[in-house]
């Protein structure tokens, strides 16, 4: 089986997405300086987007 991870630099942080196995979930981690500085644990990708969204205002459409 096959993860998805999706990465993004925005102001200064690094956003990552990493699918894991379905009944565990898709973590969205956030970097700062090569350091893991929060985590949220979340249903679907699109949630971590939101959440990347909501709270670090990382535009929806910079994801690739």
């Amino acid at each position: 089986m096959e993860f998805k991870i999706l990465e993004i630099e925005y102001n200064g942080l690094l956003f990552k997405i990493e699918e894991d196995y379905p009944e565990v979930g898709v973590y969205l981690y956030v970097y700062k300086n090569g350091k893991c500085v929060s985590d949220y644990l979340q249903n679907d990708i699109h949630t971590c987007k939101e959440i990347a969204l909501e709270k670090y205002q990382v535009p929806l459409e910079k994801w690739n």
